[in-house]
């Protein structure tokens, strides 16, 4: 249970720090559908890891009617995960996600195959996903890396890159270009 608390307060800043509308703690826990949909997820994944998918899978489609945020129960996802204007974020079964990722609406991490292989991307630590943007296949999509908004990425991108474009030109990050928000030392509860 202490586990369950201090991962929904480390949610809770999570929102302050990546949404500069996110006012107190309550008003958040209320009515942020992102915060909703992971906490949700949570619950399936552990349902669905225990064996019970079919349960998992009903109450993933339950929380997809309430947030319009549909995540696999299958999908993993690390630490401090953000949607921020979730509405229409689609995460497939064998997706990975890590710590401190930040997803706008409209996000898709999708396959490209009919398999049961791995065939949804990976997003490693400190990645942001802007508006619309595809990321389809088993793609890996680096460390601190940016996919800008409406982009459709098929290929790895490198860590520390921006991927922008239809398809998805890849290029590394500016010295002085903005980096996503990751500050380990804010999470300390």
């Amino acid at each position: 249970m202490i586990n369950v608390v201090k991962m929904i307060r480390e949610d809770l800043a999570n929102a302050k720090i990546h949404d500069p509308a996110a006012r107190g703690d309550a008003e958040n826990a209320i009515v942020y559908s992102g915060l909703h949909a992971i906490w949700m997820h949570r619950f399936c994944h552990s349902l669905w890891k225990k064996g019970f998918k079919g349960l998992a899978r009903i109450i993933a489609q339950f929380n997809r009617f309430l947030t319009g945020i549909e995540i696999h129960p299958g999908a993993t996802i690390g630490r401090r995960f953000f949607i921020d204007h979730g509405m229409g974020i689609v995460i497939g079964e064998t997706a990975e996600i890590g710590d401190d990722v930040m997803l706008y609406h409209g996000v898709t991490l999708g396959g490209q195959v009919l398999t049961q292989t791995k065939r949804h991307p990976t997003l490693e630590n400190g990645v942001t996903v802007g508006a619309g943007a595809k990321i389809l296949g088993p793609v890996v999509v680096g460390a601190g890396s940016s996919v800008g908004a409406n982009a459709v990425v098929t290929k790895d991108v490198p860590e520390d890159s921006i991927a922008i474009g239809v398809p998805a030109k890849i290029r590394p990050r500016k010295k002085d270009e903005h980096k996503p928000l990751v500050d380990p030392g804010f999470y300390v509860i």
